[in-house]
C-alpha cells in the first residue's frame, strides 16, 4: 500500500461503530485542515455528529491514516448514497444536530439558510448513475506533503465496488487553490464541471472513472 520509504509506517483502515473513540481525532484534523469552512463554523459538536454517523451509515464510511504510533493523521469520508446519509442523519440526530445548529445560528443568523441548503443538495444533485462521493478529505498539518492524503485516496480506489459504482465524484474551490486541484489530478481525476454556489464559490467538480 506504501509506495515510499516517507510512507512506510503510515496504514489506512476504515473505521466501524467501536471505533467512537477516534471521531474526536477525526474533528480535530478537520478544524486543523479546514480553517475559515462553513462546517467548522458550527463547531466541534455538530462535526463529531456528522463524522459518527458516516460510520454507522451502511453505504458511507470513514477512512483514517494513522501513523506507527496509532496516532490519527489523516481521514476521508465518503458516500455511495448522499440522500440517503443525511436523510439517516436527521433521522437519527435530529436533537443534537438542532442544538449545535442553534449556537451556530446565534452567532451568525445567516448560517441558516446556509445549513438548509446544505441538507437539500444531495437530493437535487441526484443521478441516474451510482457515484461514490468524497465528502471531505483532511491531513494532519504536522504530516503534510508526505503522501497521506494520496494513501487515503488510493485505499477509497481501491476499497469502491466498480460493479456498484460508475465513478468517484468530489469537488473543490476553483479559485486561489492550485495545489489542491493538483492533487486530484495527479491521484486520477479529470475536471468535469465547473460551477458555482449560492454564497458565489466557483467549484470545480472532479470524477474518477471505476470502470
Amino acid at each position: 500500500m506504501c509506495n515510499s520509504n516517507a510512507n512506510e509506517k503510515i496504514r489506512v483502515r476504515k473505521l466501524n461503530r467501536t471505533d467512537g473513540a477516534l471521531i474526536e481525532n477525526i474533528v480535530d484534523i478537520h478544524l486543523a485542515t479546514f480553517q475559515g469552512f462553513f462546517l467548522t463554523f458550527m463547531g466541534k459538536g455538530f462535526l463529531k455528529q456528522m463524522y459518527s454517523v458516516y460510520c454507522e451509515h451502511e453505504e458511507s464510511g470513514l477512512l483514517v491514516a494513522f501513523s506507527d504510533s496509532d496516532k490519527p493523521v489523516g481521514f476521508l469520508a465518503y458516500s455511495g448514497d448522499m440522500s440517503g446519509l443525511y436523510k439517516y442523519m436527521i433521522k437519527t440526530r435530529l436533537i443534537p444536530f438542532a442544538w449545535y445548529s442553534l449556537g451556530a445560528f446565534f452567532r451568525k443568523p445567516t448560517v441558516f439558510m446556509r445549513l438548509v441548503r446544505a441538507l437539500l443538495k444531495p437530493g437535487e444533485a441526484k443521478r441516474s448513475e451510482k457515484y461514490m462521493y468524497v465528502s471531505s478529505i483532511g491531513v494532519d498539518p504536522s504530516v503534510k506533503s508526505k503522501g497521506v492524503g494520496s494513501l487515503l485516496m488510493q485505499k477509497l480506489i481501491e476499497e469502491v465496488d466498480s460493479s456498484l459504482y460508475e465513478y468517484i465524484s468530489l469537488d473543490t474551490d476553483a479559485d486561489n487553490n492550485a495545489s489542491v486541484n493538483s492533487f486530484y489530478i495527479k491521484n486520477g481525476f479529470v475536471l468535469n464541471n465547473t460551477f458555482e454556489t449560492h454564497e458565489g464559490r466557483k467549484m470545480n467538480e472532479y470524477r474518477r472513472s471505476c470502470k
